[in-house]
Order: C-alpha cells, then structure tokens, then sequence
C-alpha cells in the first residue's frame, strides 16, 4: 500500500492525468459508480504500434487510478469500422479485390488476407490479438454491431434533435464547397452498400428519417439500426455521450476535432471526457506513422527484437514530445529499461512512483541484478560470432561463473533478442574502417598493453591501460578520437561499449585476437 503523502507528491504523468480525471469528472463517476477510459482505432489499414501506445498508455492511468480509488475502471477499446474505405492501403495483398470496394463499411469489405469475413473484421482481430499479447484489461467495442444493433438509437435520435444547432458548429469550419453538401449524417445506399456523402433535403424528426438528395433523386433513410452513420467529428462526440466516457487520449492533430466534439457533447446535455493530446510517431525520416503506409517498425518487428516491457517503456517516455519509431532505437530503448530496473533497487517509494519502470509493471519492479547493457551484449554476439542462446550463454559464464539462467530471467530473454537484432539489423549495415600506417600501429600498441592484463583485472583497471595506450600513441588531446578509431575497426561504428566492462567479459586473450584479425 503506498502512502498517502507520496501519492500526493508525485507528479508522474499517469498520476496527473489520474488526479485531473477523479477531479474533473467527479459527479459524472459519482452517478454512474464507475471510470469509462475510451481509446479509439480506425481500422482502415493494419494496427500499428501507435495504436499500442494509446491502450498502453491508457492502462497506466487505470493502474494510477487503481491506487487512487477503489471505484470500477473500464477501458473501451473502439473500432471505428462502420467507416468508408478510402484507399487501398499499400501493406495489403490482393489490392485488385479491394478496388471495387471503395467507400463501403470496412466490415463490408473482403480481407484480403482471405482469414476473416471482412477487412474491418481482419483488422479487429489484428489489434485484438496483439492488445492481449500485452494482457492488457480492456472491452473491445465495434461501430458496426453498436449502430446496426440499435445501441446508439437514441443518442443519434438527440444528435437528430439537435441538427441544426450542429450544423452551426461545423459549417463554419468548413470551405465554401464542402458547405453546400456537408450532413452529419451519412446514409449507407441500400443498392450499393456505400457510404454516400450527400446533402440534405428535409429532416423527419418524429419519423427519425432524412431525406437527401442522391444526385438529383430523393432517397429517404431511417437514422436508427445502422442506416445511417455520422460524420467524424459529431460520431466522436456521440460515442462520448452514448458510452458515458470519462477521458479519453488522442494525437495532437486531432486537437481541433476534440475542441468541435467538445462542443457538441455539450450541445446534446453532457459533458466531454478529461482528455490529454499526446504528440505524434514518426518514421525514420520524421514522417507520421500511417496505418495505411505501414512505415516505421510493426509491434511484430519490436517484439521480435526486445520485450513488451521495453516497448511500453518507450511509450510511458515523454508522451508529450514526438518520437521516431524505427529500428535502429530499439537497443536504446532496451538500455533504459535495464538502468531502470537498476535505478529502482535504491529507490525510496516516492522515487519509484517517478520510476517509468514502476509504471510499465503495474507497481512491481523487477528485483533482477543488470548483468550488462543491451548495446554491450549486441558487441558479444558480433564478437563471439555466437548464433545461439547456447554459445553465448556459454560465453558469459567463462567469465562470470556466479551467473545462471534462472536467476536472470531478464538477461536470459535479452540474449535471444540481441542474436536476433544483430543478424536481421545491425551485421547488414557494418562497416568496418581500414586503418592506416599510423592507426595500425596505435592498435598495435593496443594489443601490446593488453599483454600486460588479465582477466582477473577490473573493468575500470583495464580500462585504464586503454587510455594510456591512446596517450602514449598519438591521442593525448583527443581520447573520443583513440575509442572512435577502436570501434570503427573492431566494432565497424562510430559507438560502442565501454571497453573495460566489454574485455572483462569478453577475455584479454580473446580480445587480442579480435584487433589482430581486424587489422591484418
């Protein structure tokens, strides 16, 4: 149980966040005796990692609330899947089937992977499967059954009600063209199964119909069971209401659509949900992430190469600053996790509440002893030339015989990603530099002092010897340049580890060997 007083203190974010929404929302919970957290997916391309980070996110608030209040919490996960498909996404097979779907309902549109009844349906079951990967606590709901089963009737009879007064929110916002035929509502064509984006004629509020002109046709649709669907903006406001929703996250370009949805959940007699706009993911070239682009690194790739945990931690990071998603950030994002996990062995509660670690393990740190960095590990297996967990395991405890797997979970994890991430990532982009007379000979020197160690030595022993190598040889003024050449010819960057703590692992002798090899 944490203390009151520390809970009081912190100012993590999913405390803040958890804080605002107990304050802001008071009555609201108060009626309804429990906390409704929405996250929302457009399920018009594959589930990409942002999509991750808003349910990941998300249940780090319900896990502040969680020592907050003893009140139910409930995260809805919403798949906007009633939507109109708008263009082939570029990631998909079988694009030609697709084709002369444009702009039905996803759940009327084949999948193209031929698994599922229909591409919305594909993309649900996509998002759902990874979410549980995670064990992430959440209530999965779907545009299409809630619209055709009736669930939102009555809140689109009050949107209905309110048409006019909603017109004079958006039409302003729009350009002169769009204003001539924009409609909340938008009928699904009885003949076509499209969704028609057609102005309206007449609107029959005690039949809970309108009337549209359908290229100079009258078409007459119910509003209820689905027959219609609404626009974005009044769609998301809609939701709010009908979900009674308490907070809800979303990227910052959908800052001005929560401003337009605010005003109309008021408009119809409720309240908005607390909410928090988080900044963007970008690619490697600072990009936004695009569901339909597939760019940036999948959840499949960063699972392949590092733990969930490492994931999440990325996520918990800064969610206010834009963060570039590709693969070459993983090792980094792993070395946090680790010094986390570090950091927390000497911390006060109060400290650990400021823990990201603390946070992406729902309040129990891991007790692990870090036996290496990521990085450092990533230099063994290309040192070691290891292909196996096995060989590599084998490796480390020829020098560090007090080591086991099972006391190392964590470590024992990291050493099958780190076989992985090299082959697939690292050995691809090498390049090792050449060195000239001068160097070689300063390398030579390097080996020669190396003659002069053991491995009973410390890390920071040895590693002291490697600097009076480089002064004694040409780089007295400037060690990064004597570290930048070493790791350019053994390591082919212009980075790499802490050569004290990597020779003590990797041994003297093998070392040697290693920069004689690479300066033949």
């Amino acid at each position: 149980m944490i203390e009151k007083i520390n809970l009081d203190k912190t100012n993590a974010w999913p405390f803040v966040e958890a804080k605002k929404i107990l304050r802001e929302k008071k009555i609201s919970i108060g009626k309804k005796g429990k906390i409704t957290l929405q996250t929302g997916y457009g399920p018009s391309g594959l589930p990409h990692i942002g999509t991750f980070g808003e349910v990941a996110r998300t249940s780090m608030i319900v896990n502040a609330l969680n020592h907050l209040t003893d009140i139910p919490k409930e995260i809805i996960t919403f798949s906007d899947d009633m939507d109109g498909l708008r263009k082939i996404p570029d990631n998909v097979p079988n694009q030609e089937l697709l084709n002369q779907y444009l702009h039905k309902p996803l759940t009327s549109v084949p999948d193209p992977f031929k698994k599922y009844n229909s591409f919305g349906e594909h993309n649900n079951e996509m998002l759902k499967n990874f979410l549980n990967q995670f064990e992430f606590q959440y209530n999965f709901k779907s545009s299409t059954v809630l619209y055709k089963s009736g669930f939102f009737n009555s809140t689109l009879q009050i949107v209905l009600e309110k048409y006019q007064d909603i017109m004079d929110i958006i039409i302003p916002t729009l350009g002169k063209e769009r204003q001539k035929t924009y409609s909340p509502f938008l009928p699904i064509c009885s003949e076509t199964g499209i969704v028609l984006e057609i102005p309206v004629l007449e609107i029959l509020k005690e039949k809970s119909k309108i009337i549209f002109d359908n290229n100079g046709k009258k078409l007459e649709v119910s509003i209820l069971d689905g027959n219609c669907k609404l626009q974005w903006k009044v769609d998301w406001a809609m939701r709010w209401y009908a979900l009674d929703v308490d907070f809800e996250m979303y990227g910052k370009d959908l800052i001005e659509s929560a401003i337009l949805s605010t005003k109309i959940i008021k408009l119809m007699g409720k309240n908005n949900p607390s909410g928090f706009a988080y900044e963007l993911f970008l690619d490697e070239k600072g990009e936004k992430i695009s569901k339909s682009k597939g760019n940036g690194i999948t959840i499949d790739q960063w699972l392949k190469y590092a733990s969930p945990e490492s994931l999440s931690l990325f996520m918990y990071q800064n969610p206010k600053r834009a963060k570039k998603l590709y693969k070459e950030i993983v090792p980094k994002a792993v070395d946090e996790y680790l010094d986390f996990i570090e950091k927390g062995n000497n911390q006060n509660e109060l400290q650990l509440l400021m823990n990201p670690v603390w946070h992406v393990h729902n309040g129990k740190m891991p007790k692990e002893k870090i036996i290496m960095t990521f990085s450092m590990l990533l230099n063994l297996v290309e040192a070691s030339n290891a292909d196996t967990k096995e060989l590599l395991w084998k490796f480390v405890k020829k020098y560090k015989k007090d080591i086991s797997e099972n006391e190392h979970p964590i470590f024992d994890n990291l050493i099958s990603y780190a076989i992985k991430y090299f082959q697939d990532v690292i050995k691809q982009k090498k390049k090792y530099k050449k060195p000239n007379d001068s160097e070689k000979n300063a390398l030579k020197a390097l080996i020669n002092t190396l003659e002069t160690c053991n491995d009973e030595m410390t890390p920071e022993d040895i590693q002291t010897k490697i600097y009076s190598a480089g002064k004694e040889n040409g780089y007295k003024e400037n060690l990064r340049d004597w570290f930048k050449l070493i790791y350019e010819v053994v390591f082919g960057d212009e980075n790499g580890p802490r050569m004290g703590n990597f020779i003590s692992f990797f041994g003297v002798n093998e070392t040697k060997q290693l920069i004689k090899d690479k300066i033949k």
